[in-house]
Order: structure tokens, then sequence, then C-alpha cells
């Protein structure tokens, strides 16, 4: 047997060996790295700052962790604490009145009392409370297994903070492209993380703000229902809904008609339509172009936009992540491509 043949069997059964041993972190370690990437010019600026690579992975890792992760920790603690303390009685009076309200609407719901009652004449109340109930348990473990996970995420980004440079000076070094490839691989996936990042932030910031504002008016807690707003947005079409349609019907629940109205009409009209509709791409639009000076590395904002929306739709949470990423390497790797075909018929 050849030694390149022996050397090729090696490296596979490695390889296998490895995805057995580190399966279970592939998807952590994928979205350090992915953010790792997206604040590069951050870090950047740190060990700049601090001319000191390991204090720069350090502060960097804290603000990712109090920027990102903390608001969540809060947020899902916060509801898991909110839910097991809540009575059930008050699942059972809040179902009694959703039942009551779909069979006798107020005058101006009554056109569509017919439809209501198609749709909801199998409602059953205890079924809908012990869901609810086993709901909050299932919260509860997803709360404790989100914060496990967000605890390695922040190692590992510490590492490939820490280590990235020499990670990829290595790569380039084994694959088989040339140097100017490699170097645009690399700066094109750095430059649009960068954007999708940074917009992600942004537009969960915004809307959360827009939404925890107006509901600590009305004596909620307007910290945790923001930051549930600012990532709820993040779900596409329903995200939005998933936030102020339960505080509707609560309103509408203990009375207060006028407040019930407002947040829909709110909700809808300044949050949903004027901010996500139109003021999210120009948000994406903005740092687009203030993070790339080069147009030939720009990618459309709607392109980054559908990708965010696909890559929650197919990952989940994580997809925001991993959707601009897989997006952004297709897109490099087509102009990569693109140059090899001139060059050739040159």
């Amino acid at each position: 047997m050849k030694a390149k043949y022996f050397v090729s069997i090696l490296f596979a059964t490695s390889l296998y060996w490895m995805y057995l041993l580190y399966s279970p972190f592939i998807l952590t370690i994928t979205i350090a790295a992915l953010l790792a990437i997206s604040t590069s010019s951050v870090v950047n600026y740190f060990e700049r700052l601090f001319s000191s690579k390991l204090k720069a992975a350090l502060v960097s890792s804290f603000l990712l962790a109090i920027l990102f992760f903390a608001p969540l920790g809060y947020f899902l603690t916060s509801l898991t604490l909110q839910l097991n303390n809540i009575d059930v009685k008050t699942f059972e009076e809040l179902t009694k009145y959703i039942s009551a309200l779909i069979r006798n609407p107020p005058e101006y719901l009554s056109f569509a009392k017919p439809y209501f009652l198609e749709e909801f004449k199998d409602i059953d109340v205890n079924s809908i409370t012990s869901k609810i109930i086993s709901l909050t348990a299932t919260i509860g473990a997803f709360s404790a297994g989100f914060l496990k996970n967000a605890f390695l995420v922040i190692v590992f980004y510490f590492f490939a903070q820490y280590n990235g440079s020499t990670i990829v000076d290595y790569l380039k070094r084994v694959i088989h492209i040339s140097a100017n490839e490699a170097n645009q691989l690399v700066k094109e996936l750095t430059t649009v993380m960068s954007v999708v990042f940074y917009s992600i932030i942004v537009n969960a910031m915004l809307q959360g703000i827009l939404f925890g504002v107006v509901i600590s008016f009305m004596g909620y807690n307007g910290l945790l229902f923001g930051i549930m707003y600012g990532f709820a947005s993040l779900i596409p079409v329903i995200g939005g809904i998933l936030m102020w349609l339960p505080f509707m019907i609560w309103e509408f629940s203990i009375g207060n008609s006028q407040n019930a109205i407002f947040i829909a009409l709110y909700s809808i009209v300044v949050i949903s339509i004027i901010a996500d509709t139109f003021i999210k791409p120009l948000i994406i639009k903005e740092i687009n172009h203030r993070l790339l000076e080069d147009d030939d590395s720009r990618i459309n904002e709607l392109v980054i936009f559908f990708a965010i929306i696909a890559g929650l739709a197919t990952f989940g949470f994580w997809g925001m992540i991993l959707g601009p990423a897989i997006t952004a390497f297709f897109l490099t790797i087509l102009k990569l491509f693109e140059a090899r075909t001139e060059e050739y018929e040159n």
C-alpha cells in the first residue's frame, strides 16, 4: 500500500472518531465560531487597546455574555419562576373568559361569531389548563438546557477569539486554494456575519424598547417583556403576535378594553408594520454600508433579511446565525468559481 493511501485512511478514521467524540458540541462550536467571526473587528480593537490577545478575548467574551446571553438568561429564568408560581385557577378563569368571549363576542366582532364557533366548538377548558401546566415544565427544562448551552458557547467563543488567527492561518495552509481565494473567503464571511450580528442586536433592541416602554406604563415589567418581545421579533410573521396577543386577551379579561385595543393597534402599526417591515431593512442596509466599504463584498440587504428568516424557519433560534453564514459562504464560493472561470477563459 502506498504511503499516501495509508495516510488518507488514517485521516478518514481519525476524522470519524473526532466526529463521534465532538458530535454533541458541533452546533455549539459552530455558533461560537460564527459569533467570533461576527465580532472579530471588536476583538481587534480591544487587542490594539490592551496590547494583549488574552485580555481582548476575555473582554469580548464578557461583553457577549452581557449583551446577548444575560437578557436571554434573565428572560428564561423570570418566565420559569413566574409560570411555576402562577395559580392554576388563573389559567382556568382566563380560559373560561376566552370561551365565553368566543360564544358571545362584543358587537363590533359579532360578524365573526359563526367562524369563532366553528373553529372553537370543541374547546375543552380542562384540557387547555393541563396543557399549559405541562408547558411550564417544558419551558423550565428548556431554560436549564439553554443556559448550559449558552455557557458552552461563551467558553468556545473565548477560545475561538484567543486562538482564531492561528486556526485560520493553519487552515489557509491546509486547504487546496490560493492565498488570495482563502483571504477573500474569510473576508466576505467575516463582513457578512458582522452585518448580520449587529443588525439582529439593533433590531431586537429597537422592537424590545418600543414594546417594553409602552407595557411599563400599563404596570407590567417593561424590562422582562421588552426582552421577550425583542427575541420574539426574530421569529418571522408570528413573533410579535406571540407577545401582544396574550396581553390583549388579558386586558380584555380584566375589563380594560381600551388598553387591549391600544396594545393590538400599537403592536401591529408601530412595531410590526413601521419598525419591522420598513425600518428593519433600512437598519440592515445602513450597517451593511458602514461595515462593507467595498461594493464587491457587499450583499444585498434583502438577501441577508431572507437568509435570517430562512435560517430561523429551518434551524430554529440559532438559524439567525446559521442562515446568513450558509448563504454568504455559498455566494463567496460562486464568486471564486466565477473568477476561476474568467481566468481559464483568458
